[in-house]
């Protein structure tokens, strides 16, 4: 369900930095990148609440502008798989763009969130001017597909502590935040969505948790960590 949805010339001198760096905005110069905004509208979620669920018809992307979202898939039996945890900056939704089908996933907030959703019928024929925002929506559809390729590589190759510490290193990368202790990654999920995400049951996942405090790589906190021994971590993901 959508919140609070209000038009782009309100986006804030914050907001435009955060969209500045989307893949969708970054080829842009300025007067194309001020054009783009104007199509922008802001969506507002609280926390648990439900943007799209999976199988529904997509019609717009949207942009992280403040907290966390998650993107799920349900299987047969119920079991969710966590896909990925997006914040500022980041988008999705764009896969419809150029594949008109359902959602594959569904969208969920983890925190309270603010978008900006910009609707398919907006941007295509936007794009024709533009193919320099088709190419940059292309290579972040690239790297997505190659990140996925990796997700099912270590499913095949790499243990649950290994996929532990690597996904709590790309947590780190994009929620990281310094601090005199070490590294303090608020991640903001819970115990169970930490274990969807790598694809584990919640005991295997707190087990590697568990083991990594007490050789003293991290210290574990409500819904963050923090890394203590970042080298250390790096060469478990490995």
């Amino acid at each position: 369900m959508h919140v609070g949805v209000r038009g782009g010339e309100s986006v804030t001198d914050r907001d435009v930095d955060v969209l500045s760096r989307a893949p969708l905005f970054e080829a842009l110069d300025e007067q194309g990148a001020k054009a783009l905004r104007a199509n922008v509208t802001e969506v507002r979620l609280a926390r648990g609440q439900t943007l799209f669920n999976e199988g529904e018809t997509g019609d717009r992307l949207y942009v992280v502008l403040e907290g966390k979202i998650k993107l799920t898939r349900t299987a047969p039996d119920g079991r969710e798989n966590l896909l990925s945890v997006l914040g500022p900056s980041e988008m999705f939704g764009e896969l419809s763009l150029f594949d008109p089908r359902p959602r594959t996933a569904s969208a969920i907030a983890v925190t309270e969130c603010r978008l900006a959703g910009l609707g398919h019928d907006d941007l295509r024929p936007w794009l024709t001017g533009h193919p320099e925002v088709a190419v940059q929506l292309l290579r972040a559809l690239a790297q997505r597909l190659r990140k996925t390729n990796d997700v099912m590589a270590d499913l095949v190759f790499t243990d649950v502590p290994g996929r532990v510490a690597k996904a709590l290193l790309d947590l780190a990368e994009r929620f990281g935040q310094p601090s005199e202790a070490g590294l303090h990654v608020h991640h903001d999920l819970t115990q169970e969505e930490l274990a969807q995400l790598v694809g584990a049951s919640r005991e295997t996942v707190n087990k590697a948790l568990a083991d990594f405090a007490q050789r003293n790589w991290l210290r574990i906190e409500a819904r963050a960590v923090v890394i203590l021994d970042i080298d250390r971590l790096r060469k478990r993901s490995k």
